[in-house]
């Protein structure tokens, strides 16, 4: 297969099947929604659809009067559709609430060591000094978008740091996959576990984040580099059903469809020639977990780290999850993207 040849008709289809379903999803403010929504902008850039971007201004509009919870790192994932509305409507409230996100991240957040973004679900102090790889989507990979968008140095470079920080803690030297998470005080990666959807959360970021960054900058290398190997490792772990194991090394576990999502983002974003058939193959499988209504199946539930391989295998994925949602969205905003 010299190159993936697909419907672009087709994609544009079920972007709009996987948008319709998620728009009748009950969300809270917080990272399922951020994920969820992420992927309708990202819808939105593809195919200027005005009915995506209306939706998200009436919901975003009915939350601010209701009145936001209190920040978390999770949640600055919202993030994401505030600087997407600002680009679509030229309202400056979402602007300036994106920079309320940032400014909680650079003055507020809790980190540890080296001054990395603790992962934190609640206002509480969940995870005492872990790193997860889910904080490279929630809160860096959003932390560098508005500091490219508003030209500011001290954003770029916090986020940065997070990603420069997040890879030396999560990434494994010998199999170039990520670990799910970092525990700063046993100085360990605890159950040491390669989870699917958390490599799923580094590769996407670091593949847009790579696009972002110019060869002058130490980090363009750096993430280049430490996404080359992820990707290389990964593509040979694709199971001949054309999806990605929820434990990626592990033929028991099983096959899932947010992982698999993104994980075939970043290949689609990295754009390497000999790629094409891995994501051919996503393509395929991916298709095959979403029903007619537009629910994308056979997505694990919010999954904490596990304390072994078994746990992990026995996270539910029974239920539609906005992250599964976003996901898809986004690997099949990027199939356009890369196509025009």
């Amino acid at each position: 297969m010299a190159t993936f040849e697909y419907d672009e008709n087709e994609v544009k289809e079920i972007i709009d099947r996987v948008v319709r379903r998620t728009m009748n999803m009950d969300f809270t403010w917080g990272w399922s929604c951020g994920v969820a929504f992420y992927g309708i902008g990202k819808a939105w850039e593809v195919t200027g659809n005005q009915e995506y971007i209306d939706f998200l201004v009436k919901w975003v509009d009915e939350y601010l009067e209701i009145g936001l919870p209190k920040m978390m790192v999770n949640a600055c994932a919202m993030g994401h559709t505030l600087l997407t509305l600002h680009e679509a409507t030229g309202d400056s409230k979402y602007l300036e609430l994106a920079v309320m996100k940032a400014e909680y991240l650079r003055n507020d957040a809790i980190r540890f060591e080296d001054g990395v973004f603790q992962h934190t679900v609640s206002s509480k102090n969940d995870f005492p000094e872990q790193a997860w790889a889910d904080t490279l989507f929630m809160a860096a990979y959003f932390l560098l978008r508005i500091g490219f968008k508003l030209d500011n140095k001290e954003y770029i470079d916090d986020a940065l740091k997070q990603f420069y920080w997040h890879e030396e803690y999560l990434q494994d030297n010998k199999t170039n996959l990520f670990y799910h998470a970092w525990d700063n005080t046993r100085k360990d990666n605890l159950s040491g576990i390669y989870w699917a959807r958390a490599n799923a959360w580094a590769a996407y970021t670091m593949a847009k984040a790579f696009r972002m960054l110019n060869p002058f900058m130490p980090m363009w290398m750096q993430i280049g580099d430490a996404l080359r190997d992820q990707l290389s490792a990964l593509v040979r772990l694709q199971s001949p059903d054309n999806m990605w194991h929820t434990i990626l090394d592990d033929e028991t576990s099983y096959l899932e469809t947010s992982a698999t999502a993104g994980i075939a983002a970043a290949l689609t974003v990295n754009a390497h020639p000999l790629h094409q058939k891995y994501i051919a193959k996503a393509y395929e499988g991916i298709l095959s977990n979403i029903d007619e209504e537009g629910s994308v199946r056979n997505v694990s539930s919010g999954t904490a780290v596990m304390y072994t391989a078994e746990d992990y295998k026995l996270v539910p994925k029974k239920r539609i999850q906005g992250w599964g949602q976003g996901l898809v969205l986004a690997f099949m905003a990027a199939l356009i993207e890369k196509k025009n």
